[in-house]
């Protein structure tokens, strides 16, 4: 399966991180009658998407948000105690952006976005992709080809809708 517009996503138990430690979410329920955002990234704390990916959409929240959207939705191969450290390193949360692990990798390969790149230590990551989903089907979608970072970035993805 590929990531297309029209699509229902498929459910998938995900890490994140709470006051009270980590805690599963089930995807299908985050979107269950919601407008939401669901960008997708490598990993926690990598070069770009520490510094351009997670940023553009800490940067966009509001304004995804004043056009109807219930929540921007991070999605990161990686365990709940990362992100956990994430947020605490970048502010995502505070600024809008819920962290979500999907340690494991199961849902990324079940969505055709897994890529490996073992000569800079990411195995079994997510390719970068940025989608508006409504009730769970993908209304809106930009992937990135793999290695790069720019129409799946908030700015660009904003400007889309």
């Amino acid at each position: 399966m590929t990531l297309t517009t029209g699509q229902k996503l498929p459910d998938a138990t995900l890490g994140h991180w709470t006051a009270d430690g980590p805690a599963t979410v089930q995807l299908a329920d985050r979107l269950a009658g919601r407008k939401v955002v669901l960008f997708a990234l490598p990993g926690a704390f990598t070069g770009t998407c520490s510094t351009s990916h997670l940023p553009s959409f800490m940067r966009t929240a509001e304004a995804f948000k004043a056009k109807g959207v219930d929540e921007v939705i991070c999605l990161s191969v990686n365990d709940p105690f990362v992100l956990g450290a994430w947020d605490d390193a970048t502010g995502a949360g505070a600024a809008g952006v819920t962290l979500l692990g999907d340690a494991d990798g199961s849902f990324t390969k079940a969505v055709g976005m897994d890529f490996t790149a073992p000569a800079i230590g990411l195995i079994g990551r997510s390719n970068r992709y940025a989608a508006l989903v409504e009730d769970g089907v993908i209304t809106a979608l930009s992937v990135d080809e793999p290695g790069v970072c720019d129409i799946s970035t908030g700015e660009k993805f904003l400007e889309s809708l």
